[in-house]
């Protein structure tokens, strides 16, 4: 999947925070600044980009699991559509707290959930009185929006993939904890060692957003998965996928040695 450096430039992925706004650790990325504005240095993002491209490929072909996470509204709608292709959970509200680090207590909410749902589906709901009905979809709706995107999530995901590093911030440490690689963008704002592999570039720009997210999707499109989408049951033969390691034994977490140009 050929990535030109004209095409970043068009859909302005080249475009970070302002100089007053942006984390020192991303120095090694940025090409200057321009009226007060960062920008980042495109060979780099080129590079990451193909890597990227070549880490997701991979580990959907080894039936890797990966939780999308993006919690901006501008990718409220995209996200859902990316995680379709192969069954993936996501999350595009509130990050629900604990969600990777507390999972067995997550795993209790979405079993009831679930079992909320059913009632709903089944008509179980109608023995209620009216009241308790009320506040039972209310209940439904609140968890429909925390917990629908990852309901069928039956354990720790082995990829993480984050649009914003510095919003969902929570996600990204949990996931560290459980040294579960995190993958995404990276804007000039954000600490770029809490990745094992990141690109650094706009995640704020609707028109970078809708480039960079759309080439994660042909990405997932032209690969074909190595298991049965999410919530099918695999076949007894099938081996259990490799369990995720730590961003330290990720060799896609090293920086390209590339050195920006003065500002």
């Amino acid at each position: 999947m050929a990535i030109s450096l004209d095409e970043l430039i068009q859909n302005a992925v080249h475009y970070g925070h302002r100089t007053n706004k942006w984390d020192p650790r991303m120095k090694p990325y940025l090409y200057g600044s321009v009226n007060g504005i960062h920008l980042f240095d495109l060979e780099q993002t080129k590079t990451q980009l193909e890597k990227l491209v070549a880490f997701l490929t991979k580990s959907v072909q080894e039936g890797k699991q990966i939780l999308f996470v993006s919690t901006k509204p501008q990718t409220m709608e995209m996200i859902p559509e990316i995680a379709a292709i192969h069954g993936s959970p996501y999350v595009t509200k509130k990050w629900f707290g604990g969600l990777l680090t507390n999972f067995d207590t997550m795993k209790e909410r979405i079993r009831y959930f679930k079992n909320l749902k059913e009632q709903q589906t089944t008509g179980e709901l109608e023995k209620f009185t009216k009241k308790e009905q009320v506040k039972m979809l209310k209940e439904i709706n609140k968890l429909e929006g925390a917990l629908g995107g990852i309901q069928s999530l039956r354990r720790p995901p082995q990829v993480l993939f984050v649009v914003d590093g510095k919003r969902d911030l929570i996600a990204i440490k949990e996931a560290r904890k459980l040294k579960i690689p995190v993958v995404g963008f990276c804007d000039s704002n954000a600490d770029p060692r809490l990745y094992d592999l990141m690109v650094p570039a706009n995640d704020d720009a609707m028109k970078s957003l809708t480039y960079l997210l759309n080439l994660v999707k042909e990405t997932l499109t032209a690969v074909a998965p190595a298991r049965p989408a999410q919530g099918a049951p695999a076949a007894k033969a099938q081996a259990k996928p490799a369990p995720a390691k730590s961003h330290l034994d990720n060799p896609l977490a090293k920086k390209p040695e590339t050195k920006p140009a003065a500002a």
